[in-house]
């Protein structure tokens, strides 16, 4: 149990959290954590600090009833510290640890495969030429949803995609409302 008191005193809070990359619930739980060991910590400085001795001589020339001096000093020197079985307490911390270090493990997995995928669309484009200098076989070796729903379209009889026609002629006439024709 010392060598795990010394290893827990040696541990840097705040590299733990970076170093393995802990975000959301996980780096709360031990931000968390972290909080409680600190307090437990002061906690037990504070009362290594306080006096374990009680001067019952100095109690008995202040006081006039010594009886309950004698009474109080009887209790002190029968009284033995509970001890608590932490093991339970221990078991939980080490199943927090194992689901933290999980979850810590499946969200590093998530990030690195996020990142290679926008890795990927940042060099896609990047390298990506620009549109004016794209051909259409190009075009249709990206895309080939598009070359097979114009094929769709021709082998209908349809030479035009849906709405193509209202879309010209629409700008047609806004042009002749502005007397602007095409070709003029």
């Amino acid at each position: 149990m010392a060598a795990q008191s010394r290893a827990a005193m040696k541990l840097d809070w705040s590299k733990v959290g970076t170093q393995l990359g802990l975000r959301g619930s996980t780096a709360t739980a031990l931000a968390n954590f972290k909080k409680r060991n600190d307090d437990a910590r002061r906690r037990v400085q504070v009362l290594q600090d306080q006096p374990s001795t009680v001067d019952f001589g100095h109690y008995r020339s202040v006081l006039k009833n010594t009886a309950v001096i004698d009474e109080i000093e009887q209790y002190f020197k029968t009284f033995q510290p509970k001890t608590y079985d932490v093991s339970k307490q221990i078991k939980a911390i080490e199943s927090f640890e194992q689901v933290a270090i999980k979850n810590a493990e499946d969200t590093k997995g998530k990030v690195e495969v996020e990142l290679r995928s926008l890795e990927k669309a940042l060099n896609d484009i990047e390298g990506a030429r620009p549109w004016d200098e794209t051909t259409v076989d190009e075009v249709a070796a990206a895309a080939p949803e598009i070359d097979e729903y114009t094929a769709r379209l021709v082998k209908k009889g349809r030479w035009m995609p849906p709405g193509y026609q209202v879309r010209i002629l629409n700008l047609y006439f806004s042009a002749a409302e502005r007397q602007i024709l095409p070709g003029d």
